[in-house]
């Protein structure tokens, strides 16, 4: 069983290089015995990079889930199987990429508190995030307040933290958010990666995040789109991105 280890990492931020053996190659597809790469999903964006042995090096392109994690590189040809090699993480793309997901919490925490909108679909990337939120009446929503309340969060150096915890102590949570997807996940997995924005956020989550708000720029929201019924997108950059 491969051990996918970015989700043991945190902070998500500036993933050093780590060695690994390869186990199996299949056409333009390498995979590892153990992975701190992030495979694409959750919304957010998978690690790029490079994975280089001995002899040569080859361009990591975005990284994908599956049972193993799938790292699809520009070329395979010198690789071997039981090759050890070294893979290195495009710690700018990560770095953003882990700063949006955290601030995607917030806003989604902070939508759900000042408006009852349930956050129904996301898509992290490095420049800019979108969020679609469903309302009970989105007449009510104002994104100056939604995006001041969001930075008042982010100034003030809110720690995050990473808990593995049981099943059916997420679902009997009083507080915890965004468990509607938990039914597909096979009763087999008894336990899951829960993300903390202390007093602020609590959900489940598989992504990279900060360690401390403080870690985050603040956001603007760039955009705000009906999406039908009851339901905003709305669209986010950070500053210095």
């Amino acid at each position: 069983m491969q051990e996918k280890l970015h989700m043991t990492q945190h902070p998500g931020i500036n993933p050093p290089p780590f060695s690994s053996i390869i186990t199996d190659i299949s056409e333009n597809k390498i995979f590892l015995k153990e992975t701190y790469c992030y495979p694409r999903g959750g919304g957010q964006q998978g690690d790029t990079g490079t994975i280089t042995n001995i002899d040569l090096q080859t361009e990591l392109l975005e990284t994908l889930p599956g049972e193993s994690i799938i790292h699809p590189v520009t070329s395979t040809e010198g690789f071997d199987i039981g090759d050890e090699v070294l893979c290195t993480i495009n710690q700018v793309r990560r770095n953003k990429n882990t700063t949006m997901h955290t601030v995607q919490h917030i806003v989604s925490a902070i939508a759900n508190d000042m408006f009852s909108a349930e956050t129904v679909g996301n898509q992290i990337s490095e420049e800019y995030t979108r969020i679609d939120l469903l309302f009970p009446d989105r007449d009510k929503f104002n994104s100056e307040d939604l995006q001041q309340a969001v930075n008042d969060i982010i100034k003030s150096n809110k720690n995050v933290r990473i808990h593995n915890w049981e099943r059916e102590r997420i679902l009997g949570h009083e507080q915890m958010r965004h468990t509607k997807f938990m039914d597909r996940i096979p009763d087999t997995v008894k336990e899951l990666r829960v993300v903390e924005i202390v007093g602020v956020d609590l959900c489940p989550c598989g992504g990279t995040h900060v360690d401390n708000t403080s870690k985050l720029d603040e956001m603007s929201i760039t955009n705000v789109k009906s999406k039908g019924a009851g339901k905003l997108r709305i669209s986010y950059s950070l500053n210095n991105h």
